[in-house]
């Protein structure tokens, strides 16, 4: 039989206690580090959550506001449409009255020296011509005035959506 040496046997004891102990106290470490880690990702995932939900909002007010810039672009374009479509209409009928102006001219210039019923009938030419020709220039007023509006809208139009 084999003896046993008591100090080998102590010596061997201790040493497997030893190393129960410290094996037990690496593991605790270990696990205390490991709640921590989980706790610490916990909180950057809820966070991350409300950081998601708040860029999912932001893009939700972001696309409505982008319809909203399109549907009123589409409207100004449809009175772009409508005032070229205006302006094309009027170009014949001012040009027309130009030429009759220059008529008009042309024939004041020419004319001799007139007597009285003939100086009348002048004045009242002169005074029809006056009276188209100041219907003509509140035309291309107000059609000046709508393209600078529209101009403007568009103006607004680009800015928002540049936004």
């Amino acid at each position: 039989m084999a003896s046993v040496n008591p100090l080998r046997a102590l010596r061997a004891s201790v040493a497997a206690r030893l190393v129960r102990l410290i094996d037990y106290r690496v593991n605790e470490r270990i696990r205390g580090e490991i709640r921590g880690d989980i706790h610490r990702l916990g909180a950057q995932d809820e966070r991350a959550d409300e950081r998601l939900t708040e860029q999912e909002h932001c893009t939700v007010d972001h696309r409505r506001r982008l319809d909203a810039l399109e549907e009123g672009l589409e409207k100004v374009r449809g009175d772009l449409r409508w005032t070229t479509g205006e302006v094309e209409r009027l170009i014949p009928h001012v040009a027309a009255q130009e030429a009759r102006l220059e008529d008009l001219r042309a024939k004041l210039a020419l004319a001799p020296p007139a007597g009285k019923p003939q100086l009348v009938e002048a004045r009242s030419l002169i005074e029809e011509v006056q009276r188209q020709h100041a219907q003509i220039r509140v035309r291309l007023t107000g059609i000046a005035r709508y393209e600078e509006r529209l101009r403007k809208l568009e103006e607004q139009v680009g800015v928002s959506a540049g936004e």
